[in-house]
């Protein structure tokens, strides 16, 4: 059980209880739950009588969990590195030869200095075939507002994270829930994929992510500022005219919809 991992192990169990109702599990669905570490949250889930597949990557805590859940035939637990499972794709892989049915869904208490990068990962999913249909974590409390932001106090993370998922916080969780207890409170988030024609579309979501990123390369500067180093800055004038946005504007005051009007004009017409 090492630190280093960024490993904190919840032992409230109204809390697990909570997250495994927010997964909504449906008969015939998979449960992907990243970092079981103890298996205190995986014990809740295993009560759903549905197939989890737990992926933890300290090899003490996988023989700890074997031994914990020798007697529970519808738990997979597997040794690897999420990061990379999902990074190659080896989740549809695993999910296929696991008697695939009716999709699958992810959870997981994840480590903070995992978070962001996670998400990323969550997202390039999104335009796969099978792709999770639900996505419920516990997250440092911060990158959950961080997640759930509006104007005027959006940000990139929000922006990207939104374009894919319609993200809610449901339950702020106190530090003193978790062992060892971690120096900040943690939230459980809700990720619900969304549809969308750009993210069908492999070349439009491209164009998208690069335009949101050049948005806010200098967050404090103006969107126009920082938008005409890739694009014209009279087509830009014009396009904010048009949406009826001023010409000061800055990136942290734009919503998703304003991004996608955005979008429309500089890059669709």
């Amino acid at each position: 059980m090492s630190r280093k991992l960024g490993q904190v192990f919840l032992k409230n169990q109204k809390i697990a209880q909570k997250i495994v109702k927010e997964l909504e599990i449906k008969k015939g669905e998979i449960i992907v739950e990243i970092g079981p570490g103890t298996g205190f949250l995986t014990q809740e889930l295993i009560l759903s009588n549905e197939k989890i597949i737990a992926i933890e990557k300290d090899p003490k805590l996988i023989g700890y969990l074997k031994e914990k859940f020798a007697n529970n035939k519808n738990l997979i637990l597997i040794e690897g590195d999420i990061r990379e499972i999902l990074k190659e794709e080896k989740i549809q892989e695993i999910i296929q030869s696991k008697d695939y049915n009716k999709g699958y869904k992810i959870v997981g208490n994840i480590p903070y200095y995992l978070t962001s990068y996670l998400l990323r990962l969550l997202m390039n999913l999104q335009n796969k075939q099978n792709k999770p249909k639900l996505v419920v974590l516990m997250v440092q409390k911060e990158v959950a507002e961080r997640i759930v932001a509006q104007p005027p106090k959006m940000n990139l993370l929000a922006v990207l994270t939104q374009f894919y998922f319609q993200p809610k916080i449901i339950q702020i969780v106190k530090k003193g829930n978790f062992s060892p207890p971690p120096k900040v409170d943690s939230a459980i988030i809700k990720l619900i994929p969304l549809k969308n024609q750009y993210i069908s579309n492999p070349n439009l979501e491209k164009k998208f992510i690069q335009l949101v990123k050049a948005g806010f390369s200098q967050p404090r500067k103006t969107l126009l500022n920082n938008l005409k180093t890739i694009i014209p800055k009279e087509k830009i004038e014009k396009c904010l005219l048009k949406t009826n946005l001023q010409l000061t504007i800055r990136p942290a005051a734009l919503s998703l919809d304003d991004w996608l009007k955005i979008f429309q004009e500089l890059v669709m017409n």
